[in-house]
């Protein structure tokens, strides 16, 4: 089986594992993040979930591994293939209609509020600016508390430096009956800093997910007095907004975890190589431990800037990513011209809404 393939099965076997357990955005997600990997654009992921075989692979892939599984999972995953490979050829059918549907809510839109365009133009605006606002106290935060985070994962290492330069003026029995344990110990700083400075960082995707919602409902009340025969056209594009920009905070609170787990990677074979060291020779262990207990402190100092200078802007990035946004909105409603991605959401959306309702039965 293919490792994407393979991963799917994990994760649905993980997620169906008990009655209360199964989540039914996890389920829309694993489902949707298994159609829209087999695109390299939002166009191919478009044309491909349009090709009958994704049916039969899926139908392949969700069949396998039904062996020693719990008598609810086995029977949720029976289920969920059909559903799953009818759901597929349901896009395929209704994602022209969809498109077309788009299109023809965006011309309407544009027409009706062409009347107004100053006025949209100023109110999509002063909502820019507002964003903008509120987005730098945040990323300013972000940055103060990845410095801070760094900081502490720093300063609890430091003592370790010179416990080992310390321990290089005992015997070497001495040097070498210790040392495992030294290196369990600096290993598990290791991972209790960068748990720390993973629940640190993790709420601020939260909040800026928090700052997403009310932007958008204060953009929704500024343009409905000027859509109000289009109200469903100005809801969709709001909701493709929102999807765009709820997920852009998905991704900075994945980037956060990602930078914080590998900073773990990189800290870690500090305390491998002090092991290796310890199941030596004895009589050399003292030539080969003195290197390392030189370039410890270094080698953590320069770690955790490299994570300063990767994580600090993750806040001012997702800052122009939602402006960008709110430009790209600003463009579609003066051309009337959906684009491909407006069309991708909706069909996410769709999907979430089509496994919840599943799911709920």
């Amino acid at each position: 089986m293919a490792p994407k393939a393979a991963a799917l099965v994990l994760v649905l076997l993980a997620i169906s594992g008990s009655r209360a357990d199964v989540n039914p955005d996890e389920v829309a997600s694993v489902i949707w993040k298994y159609f829209t990997e087999l695109g390299s654009n939002a166009k191919d992921t478009v044309d491909q979930l349009q090709q009958t075989e994704i049916s039969k692979q899926l139908n392949t892939l969700l069949k396998s591994n039904l062996q020693s599984v719990s008598a609810y999972a086995e029977d949720l995953q029976e289920r969920l293939v059909p559903f799953a490979t009818e759901l597929q050829a349901r896009l395929a059918q209704d994602s022209q209609r969809l498109k077309e549907q788009i299109q023809r809510e965006l011309q309407q839109l544009q027409a009706k509020l062409a009347p107004y365009a100053d006025e949209v133009h100023q109110q999509i605006g002063t909502n820019i600016r507002q964003l903008q606002a509120k987005m730098s106290p945040y990323a300013e935060e972000l940055r103060s508390q990845v410095d801070r985070g760094a900081g502490e994962l720093q300063r609890a290492l430091e003592p370790y430096a010179a416990e080992l330069r310390e321990r290089l003026q005992d015997n070497a029995q001495s040097i070498q009956a210790s040392l495992s344990p030294y290196a369990d110990r600096l290993q598990q700083q290791i991972d209790g800093g960068v748990e720390s400075l993973k629940e640190r960082l993790s709420p601020m995707a939260d909040e800026l997910k928090a700052q997403v919602e009310q932007s958008v409902a204060e953009l929704r009340r500024g343009l409905s007095p000027y859509a109000q025969e289009v109200q469903d056209g100005l809801n969709r594009q709001l909701e493709s907004l929102t999807m765009q920009m709820e997920r852009a905070a998905e991704e900075l609170r994945t980037r956060l975890a990602t930078s914080s787990e590998e900073l773990r990677a990189q800290l870690s074979p500090l305390a491998r190589e002090l092991r290796e060291a310890a199941s030596g020779d004895a009589e050399s262990l003292r030539q080969r431990l003195a290197p390392l207990a030189q370039q410890l402190e270094q080698r953590v100092g320069q770690t955790l800037e490299a994570f300063r200078q990767q994580a600090a802007p993750f806040g001012d990035t997702f800052g122009k990513q939602l402006v960008q946004r709110l430009e790209e909105m600003r463009g579609k409603l003066d051309s009337g011209a959906a684009g491909v991605e407006d069309h991708l959401e909706l069909l996410e959306k769709e999907v979430r809404e089509k496994v919840a309702a599943f799911l709920s039965t």
